[in-house]
């Protein structure tokens, strides 16, 4: 039996894919994404830049596909570690806000690429980066709602898709403040460059979240006959 030839250009392909997309990460990173150049991709590469848009269509095509492989490549929920795992929804968030500037230094390309389809893109293709994360939620998010629910740490009586969507939309704002502050001291004006300041935030953005969204704390009984 012969064998299909198109077996064989598929891997080839998708190699080649790949590798265009790890070398568009570091170029949209770099210089943004109205500054990175397809051709300078291409010409690092050492192939054509018809052989790009081949690939994947368009510019905006490209950085879809870097940004997708750069939120993919960044921590979900379910990574905290074990230990913090087990102290619950709040303790989860807490955690990963507090390694903000740790994370930024160990993948400060995923980072920079996330960053910039949060807010340095058009509203195509902002519209194409929503519905990818809607569809793919590559942080886990709704599944580690939908555990706060059942451990009874979060509200059951709202939509665990509403909530889920929340807490991607106030982490990503959060965070990404924290990260502009690593690049830009000044954003906080009156307590800039205090890393207690940093921390006591932090806090304080988790208890607001918690008041938005935690289960209700049970009330003594002796409260409530009291009252």
């Amino acid at each position: 039996m012969k064998s299909d030839p198109r077996s064989a250009v598929r891997p080839r392909t998708e190699a080649k894919r790949d590798r265009i997309t790890e070398v568009a990460m570091r170029a949209f990173a770099e210089n943004g994404y109205q500054g990175a150049r397809v051709e300078d991709i291409a010409m690092e590469l050492s192939i054509a830049k018809g052989s790009v848009f081949q690939h994947f269509g368009s510019k905006a095509g490209l950085f879809l596909a870097a940004y997708k492989r750069a939120v993919t490549a960044l921590p979900s929920w379910q990574d905290a570690p074990t230990s913090v795992h087990e102290q619950g929804f709040f303790a989860t968030l807490e955690y990963f806000l507090r390694r903000t500037e740790t994370l930024i230094a160990e993948d400060w390309v995923p980072y920079r690429v996330a960053l910039i389809g949060n807010y340095g893109t058009d509203l195509k293709l902002k519209r194409d980066i929503n519905r990818f994360l809607v569809s793919e939620d590559p942080y886990g998010t709704l599944d580690f709602v939908e555990e706060g629910v059942r451990r009874g740490e979060l509200r059951d009586d709202v939509d665990v898709e509403m909530v889920a969507s929340m807490v991607d939309w106030l982490m990503e704002r959060f965070q990404d403040a924290l990260v502009t502050e690593e690049l830009d001291p000044g954003l906080f004006h009156r307590h800039a460059n205090q890393p207690q300041r940093t921390q006591s935030r932090i806090s304080e953005f988790v208890e607001i979240v918690r008041s938005a969204i935690g289960a209700p704390q049970a009330v003594p009984a002796g409260k409530r006959s009291a009252d």
